[in-house]
């Protein structure tokens, strides 16, 4: 059973730095092409693409909102997935998921298509104040 724990965040003021993570497990992430992000969800808002990658077809993609503040990166396990964040404002505030898609389609250079996805993690909240 493919399981995703997500862990981190918090309450923190404008200009700090948090992280999440993803620790997964009931898959292998190095055989198949496949994609995974990172996605955000404000209060009230539509579910933004945060980050993505490829295998294989070395497609990577930052959104321009935190393109030089956040970064996406994997532990050498390769079972740990996180997304450092830097120079939070309050826009950032948002809750914070990882997924996988078991697909080529889900990750390009302009952007993130969520509808590919079909792993999800449970999210964890990042809230930034003033």
């Amino acid at each position: 059973q493919v399981q995703l724990v997500e862990s981190g965040g918090g309450a923190v003021q404008s200009g700090s730095s948090l992280s999440v993570s993803c620790e997964t497990s009931g898959f292998t992430l190095d055989l198949d092409y496949y994609c995974m992000g990172w996605f955000r969800q404000a209060q009230g808002k539509e579910r933004q693409g945060v980050s993505c990658i490829c295998t294989k077809a070395r497609i990577t993609y930052y959104a321009d909102a935190v393109k030089g503040r956040f970064t996406m990166s994997r532990g050498f396990a390769g079972s740990t997935m996180y997304l450092q964040m830097t120079n939070l404002t309050r826009e950032d505030t948002a809750v914070y998921c990882w997924a996988r898609a078991d697909s080529g389609y889900g990750c390009y250079h302009t952007g993130i298509r969520g509808g590919q996805y079909d792993y999800w993690g449970q999210g964890a909240q990042v809230s930034v104040t003033p």
